[in-house]
């Protein structure tokens, strides 16, 4: 959505100025905020007129595990008094983008079929970042379609070596 995005990138930019001393504390409090902003039911809440902007400041900020800092009540308190509370998901994501550019790093997002241990994470994380030649911030979601193997997600790079795509490649290849 071109209008979110246009919407949430000032948001996205004066939040990482403004805390370029502590990057990853905030990219912590607005991944919170950015999920909870996700919830349906909190966005008709925030847009009944009725509700104050105190009271969905509240709301929203008890669900940060650790509390917000000052520069997060006062931000958070900014996004809710210009209405834009919707687009904290695309801020926090236009954030770590920033974030992302300036260390040389990219998400990576593996998904596989069963859980993956810290061990097995670091092996799969490493083997990725030399394939894709970067470093990678690298998340796992489960995935019991996959049926085993694993596909990772880099931008817009996709390494699936899954055994559901290998039976999608032998279904392609008998029917050709």
């Amino acid at each position: 959505m071109a209008e979110l995005a246009t919407i949430a990138r000032p948001y996205a930019e004066a939040l990482f100025k403004a805390s370029a001393s502590d990057l990853e504390g905030t990219a912590g409090w607005i991944d919170q905020l950015s999920a909870v902003a996700g919830n349906p039911q909190l966005l008709q809440f925030a847009a009944d007129p009725k509700v104050a902007p105190e009271q969905v400041f509240d709301l929203v900020s008890g669900f940060v595990s650790q509390g917000l800092p000052e520069n997060g009540k006062n931000f958070l308190r900014t996004v809710i008094d210009n209405g834009r509370i919707a687009a904290l998901p695309e801020v926090a994501a236009q954030f770590r983008l920033l974030k992302n550019a300036q260390s040389g790093a990219s998400d990576a997002v593996v998904y596989s079929a069963f859980p993956i241990d810290e061990a097995g994470l670091r092996t799969v994380s490493e083997s990725l970042e030399r394939r894709f030649g970067r470093k990678l911030n690298t998340r796992v979601e489960l995935d019991p379609s996959l049926i085993g193997g694993i596909r990772a997600v880099v931008g817009d790079e996709v390494l699936d070596t899954s055994v559901k795509a290998r039976l999608e490649q032998m279904k392609a290849a008998l029917t050709a």
